[in-house]
């Protein structure tokens, strides 16, 4: 919600600073989420009078002036407002000022052969309205300077402060509520509440009522009549520009900006377009309205909406009916202020898919004790600008006033909130809050009851009155105390599976891996690509959040193209998160590498990652996890992400898939908005299996090998199908006590090799343990690599 420091200052009785109250604010719970001032963009427009005003020499409609900025030399300036003339005080931008209605930098130039150095200023090119046919014209009665600084005299360098409201606060959906809370923090104090008396009452021109007390428990009104709807005054219509709101015409603004000041929506509607009588009802099935914004509306009836006789006028408590909105012509006007229920308004909302500043307040609770009140001040402000003759005040049905009182002892502050905080403290900051306090006044901790106020309807019980005491003394004051751990009770440890993701983690990260945390949520679309989405959410924040992720691939393409988009020219990502399948969510690490494999350099460099360098990755991380690496099957059939016969999985066994990796899809690309190639992979952590315990023996510490270790190498004949892979594991496998390691060292497909065949070489480490391999050793053990090579169809060179 938006309002400026002014209007902060109409409730709240201050000498703090701006910093200080921004301060306050985020601590009491009320995040400040940005600051603004409409002063310092227009810091260098200046207070000028025109001194003379001559036609134009080359042009009819454009007149030469010459203007006193204050510096004692007139400027001349070529203008073609129709209202300049000489004696008029305006508004004057110099050269090299930034203009933002037209989001030009001013610069000296050439008008018709005249030369021009600045330029005097319409309200649209400061952005103060949408006023074009002429340049302001300040009344010479106000009293302005010549040379001074208009924002200053216009009193337009008032901050506007934007903080974010969260749902159970709905008392500070308007200015008056957040005041309350800085009063209660000990930043000044909150002004009484002006509530004007209306004397002079008519009988009302139309019959009120409500027919459907389950949606709208109570609908307060009055007529207005000989109403004159011109434009609303200028202090109403700067405040509600600084903080976005559009001036339309005096009645609407008035409308906004009681919203806005207190929290309190209320609708205006024309009484000549109404019938006898106004009343809120159920809709009907198929009923159709045509509201403020436009557009069509089918209801039904669930739905709660202000009618006559004749049809339907109001979306209750969301937005009015275009037909029976107020026209600059208007004289006779309905006012409605009415309390609808907060649930049939957000249902009704969320099925029309309508939002509006009236829903957001109405669908948090507004204060059901504020109609008579927030009738009265809107009537005023009618009376004030608009004129005419009010009616008398009808109220039908009843706002739910009942008050709720809580229990509270003053040692929760401590025992719940890990803060003491003195019992008359705490009685002061609930008073200053709304709440009444009855009971003992003194510090000896007695407990005492607390009745809740109406515009409070999120606090039920003696942990709120401790959340709103703790907010307000400040959360920064509570210690950081560790809980207490009885005698002999372990320091937690992590699990062997919480341990397996740190240690993944760290390896991702040790090699050049970038971790990125996306959202568990993906847009039904990125879904599809995976296969199945059993996880659908009924109410989604938005559609691009609508399925919970079955992999981490699109989150991590997301975050990839954001990057790229960014200029990043190697990306290489990765993340540990879950994966949500219909049995159950699944911890798995993802990575994703898009763009060169490093920078271009004089000796070549920046090429493109390729599937080896996913495999690569997922090879390392699967070891680090403690996977049997060596044991690992490689088959081709990786899933629809990928591109076929460029990806893979990897296996434990025909069943057991431990990862997946490879490069994209070109459909995958497509569908994620991506420029390819780029390559991806998954690892499934929960599939890895655990370590096998070991006993409680000590494990004994490394020895080097006494004796120096022998290699071999192989060349053999494979089908070119066959998988190298296939052959390694063979080879490995051979003699599991000498033969230690083997690694392939080239593989070579042409001439002289035999079509439909392969030549792979293997370099075989063998390691000798109390004695030196003899001739006779090292040819067993070559004969056994040869048979073992001959199960996946090896034939030695």
């Amino acid at each position: 919600m938006k309002f400026t420091l002014g209007w902060l200052q109409e409730h709240l009785d201050t000498d703090a600073d701006l910093a200080t109250v921004l301060d306050t604010l985020t601590a009491i719970g009320l995040e400040v989420e940005g600051v603004e001032n409409p002063g310092e963009t227009l810091a260098d427009f200046r207070i000028a009078r025109v001194v003379s005003a001559a036609r134009h020499p080359n042009a009819d409609k454009l007149q030469l002036l010459q203007v006193d900025t204050g510096d004692g030399i007139p400027v001349q300036v070529v203008c073609g407002a129709p209202n300049a003339r000489e004696g008029m005080v305006g508004v004057f931008a110099a050269p090299g000022t930034y203009v933002p209605g037209i989001d030009m930098t001013l610069k000296p130039a050439k008008i018709r052969d005249i030369e021009s150095f600045g330029m005097m200023c319409s309200e649209r090119e400061l952005e103060l309205s949408d006023e074009h046919q002429g340049i302001i014209d300040l009344d010479e009665s106000a009293a302005a300077e010549v040379g001074e600084s208009y924002a200053h005299w216009a009193g337009l360098d008032d901050p506007v402060i934007d903080i974010a409201i969260t749902p159970n606060r709905q008392d500070c959906m308007g200015v008056r509520g957040v005041a309350r809370d800085l009063a209660a923090a000990g930043l000044g104090t909150l002004k009484p509440l002006q509530v004007p008396d209306i004397k002079r009452q008519n009988r009302p021109s139309i019959a009120i009522r409500t027919d459907d007390p389950e949606g709208c428990p109570a609908f307060f009104g009055r007529t207005v009549s000989g109403v004159s709807n011109t434009a609303s005054p200028g202090w109403m219509q700067k405040r509600l520009r600084a903080i976005g709101q559009k001036p339309i015409s005096a009645l609407v603004d008035i409308t906004n900006y009681i919203m806005i000041d207190h929290g309190r929506p209320l609708h205006v509607y024309d009484r000549a377009k109404l019938g006898d009588a106004i009343f809120a009802r159920r809709a009907e099935n198929g009923e159709r309205v045509v509201a403020l914004n436009g557009k069509e509306y089918v209801l039904d009836d669930t739905m709660t909406v202000i009618a006559d006789e004749n049809g339907v006028h109001d979306i209750g408590g969301i937005m009015g009916g275009e037909h029976s909105g107020v026209q600059p012509e208007t004289a006779d006007i309905v006012i409605e202020c009415a309390y609808f229920t907060p649930e049939r308004i957000a249902r009704t909302g969320q099925t029309l898919a309508l939002m509006s500043d009236a829903r957001a307040r109405f669908e948090r609770g507004v204060d059901p004790a504020f109609l008579d009140d927030g009738l009265a001040i809107a009537t005023q402000l009618v009376l004030d600008i608009c004129g005419g003759e009010p009616s008398e005040k009808v109220e039908a049905g009843a706002p739910p006033l009942a008050t709720k009182t809580v229990a509270y002892d003053p040692q929760l502050c401590a025992t719940l909130g890990g803060l003491s905080v003195p019992s008359e403290r705490q009685r002061a900051i609930l008073e200053a809050l709304g709440f009444t306090v009855t009971g003992p006044k003194n510090d000896d901790g007695a407990p005492f009851e607390v009745t809740v106020p109406t515009w409070r309807r999120d606090v039920d019980g003696a942990p709120d009155l401790v959340e709103e005491v703790l907010r307000i003394a400040g959360y920064d004051a509570i210690p950081s105390t560790p809980l207490p751990r009885a005698e002999g009770v372990a320091t937690p440890t992590a699990s062997p599976e919480q341990k397996r993701e740190r240690t993944v983690r760290r390896a991702a990260a040790a090699r050049g891996l970038n971790e990125a945390v996306t959202w568990s949520f993906i847009p039904k679309a990125e879904a599809a690509l995976s296969g199945d989405a059993p996880w659908i959410l009924a109410n989604p924040i938005s559609e691009d959040m609508k399925v919970m992720r079955s992999s981490m691939i699109p989150g991590l393409a997301a975050a990839a193209k954001r990057n790229a988009d960014r200029g990043a020219a190697s990306i290489r990502l990765f993340e540990i998160g879950r994966r949500y399948l219909e049995d159950a969510e699944r911890p798995t690490l993802g990575l994703i590498l898009a763009g060169a494999q490093d920078a271009r350099h004089w000796q070549g460099g920046g090429e493109p990652f390729t599937a080896y360098d996913a495999k690569a990755e997922i090879v390392a991380l699967l070891a680090a996890a403690g996977a049997p690496v060596a044991n690992l099957q490689l088959f081709g059939d990786a899933s629809g992400l990928y591109h076929p016969g460029r990806s893979g999985r990897l296996c434990l066994g025909a069943k057991t898939m431990l990862a997946e990796f490879g490069e994209l899809h070109p459909n995958t690309l497509k569908a994620l908005d991506l420029d390819g190639p780029v390559m991806a992979g998954e690892i499934h952590l929960d599939a890895i299996p655990m370590p096998k315990a070991k006993g409680g023996h000590m494990r004994k510490p490394f020895t080097p090998p006494a004796l120096q270790s022998v290699t071999r190498d192989f060349a053999f004949l494979l089908a070119a199908d066959t998988p190298a892979g296939d052959l390694l594991r063979a080879v490995r496998g051979a003699d599991k006590q000498a033969l230690v390691d083997a690694r392939i060292f080239d593989v070579f497909a042409g001439e002289g090799v035999g079509e439909g065949k392969k030549s792979v070489a293997i370099e075989v480490t063998l390691q000798p343990a109390e004695k030196s391999f003899t001739e006779a050793d090292l040819k067993a053990i070559s004969e056994k690599v040869v048979k073992a090579a001959e199960k996946v169809g090896g034939e030695l060179r």
